[in-house]
């Protein structure tokens, strides 16, 4: 006859398991940090921003660091926990006294249900807000001291102008180019092997470009360009542009009801978007046909070709909208927002099953097997990020298959235990 838990017995459980998730979250806690945090911290500091303002920025990413660090500790904290137990005989003598492996599971499982609550609060709630804030006060920050925005080898959008660097040496970039439109809506690319950053404060950024090689062409009719080169040139962001790439709210600055809201809103709208792009694409085919059966000896013979490739031009137009990047990136935000928070209940029952397979060393063993199947999780979720932000790849397959296989493997063995 399969016996209850006691209530002692319960609490001991759950205490000792909720000790190694705090040992283990400290352990995470750091590792996040330090990766997230710290490189951003040097780079601002550099840049001569008060310490105060950078433990503000701390404080309001901690969130972020939170939400990554409580499914991982979970998985250490019920490993260690179980492993001690099964090392110790303690899971034979739960057994030998009528519980069941089922009962042994009980309150893991109600830990790793607490932690994803706690995560999932910190990671749709708490997340959006800190980021808000983060935003607000690098908003602050960048008003006063433009030259945060440049980084070496790096891309940076701003309004109307894209920047991309190479090597920086100081206040030296090598390897510059700009992209951006003149006042008369051409487009234009400035190239420089080296530039020098000056920071105007409240003016915006100014770069003063030595050796510079600069195209213009027409919107419209592309082979009508100007190029010319000039040995100085002073280019000028404007910090109305600066600051308009930092208001800008992402998926990671909303909860999951506006994400979801954010998505519906936006497969809406592509769905219009596509219904035009498939009457344009249906009206010039019809047009292309009619000219094909009426032959050579009609006008429009001539231009087939032509319009054969505006047919071609508006298919690749629908696929574009079909594969719209941003929707995948909101899609993949979404997704994240559970998958993160209940990895720690999926990681429950793989580390229980792998827990009671310790025969000595228990605290030792799980600690080791944490971290090696939070590197492969993590691995996974990064790769499904890259690849969920693929054209035709599904974001909801690529963001849950850590969880599902976590699942699935904790299932299995824990049923291959329980019928030893």
């Amino acid at each position: 006859m399969v016996r209850q838990m006691s209530a002692t017995l319960f609490r001991y459980i759950i205490k000792d398991t909720l000790f190694s998730f705090f040992v283990a979250f400290v352990f995470f806690f750091l590792i996040f940090f330090i990766n997230q945090m710290l490189l951003m911290i040097q780079e601002i500091l550099v840049k001569n921003v008060p310490f105060y303002e950078v433990i503000l920025l701390c404080f309001y990413a901690l969130p972020s660091v939170i939400a990554l660090a409580a499914p991982f500790a979970s998985l250490m904290g019920t490993l260690m926990t179980i492993g001690r137990l099964s090392a110790d005989n303690e899971v034979l003598i739960m057994l030998t006294s009528g519980l069941s492996y089922r009962m042994i599971f009980l309150p893991a499982l109600v830990v790793g249900i607490f932690i994803s609550s706690l995560s999932f609060v910190s990671n749709d709630i708490l997340l959006p807000a800190g980021t808000i804030q983060f935003t607000r006060l690098y908003r602050r920050i960048l008003s006063s001291t433009p030259a945060l925005e440049l980084e070496a080898n790096s891309v940076k959008r701003f309004r109307d102008t894209v920047i991309i660097t190479g090597p920086v040496r100081g206040n030296s970039i090598e390897n510059m180019i700009i992209l951006d439109r003149t006042s008369d809506g051409e487009r234009r690319v400035i190239m420089a092997q080296n530039a020098v950053l000056t920071d105007a404060g409240r003016e915006g950024l100014s770069l003063d470009i030595a050796g510079a090689f600069i195209q213009s062409s027409k919107e419209v009719v592309r082979d009508d360009y100007d190029y010319f080169t000039a040995s100085f040139l002073r280019y000028w962001v404007p910090q109305a542009d600066l600051m308009q790439a930092v208001n800008t709210i992402g998926p990671r600055e909303m909860s999951s009801i506006d994400v979801r809201r954010e998505i519906d809103t936006r497969t809406a709208v592509i769905a219009e978007r596509l219904d035009e792009r498939y009457q344009r694409v249906l009206n010039q085919a019809l047009i292309l046909e009619e000219v094909l059966r009426q032959g050579p000896s009609h006008d429009d013979w001539n231009r087939r070709e032509n319009l054969f490739s505006g047919l071609i031009r508006e298919k690749l137009g629908a696929q574009g909208v079909i594969n719209d990047r941003t929707l995948q990136s909101y899609r993949l935000e979404y997704y994240q927002k559970f998958t993160i928070p209940l990895g720690a209940l999926s990681f429950v029952f793989l580390a229980v099953a792998l827990g009671l397979m310790a025969r000595k060393s228990g605290q030792t063993v799980g600690f080791i097997l944490g971290l090696l199947v939070s590197v492969l999780y993590w691995s996974m979720l990064m790769g499904g990020r890259t690849l969920g932000m693929r054209p035709g790849n599904s974001p909801f397959m690529f963001m849950w298959l850590p969880n599902i296989l976590a699942l699935s493997v904790g299932l299995v063995l824990f049923t291959v235990r329980i019928r030893k």
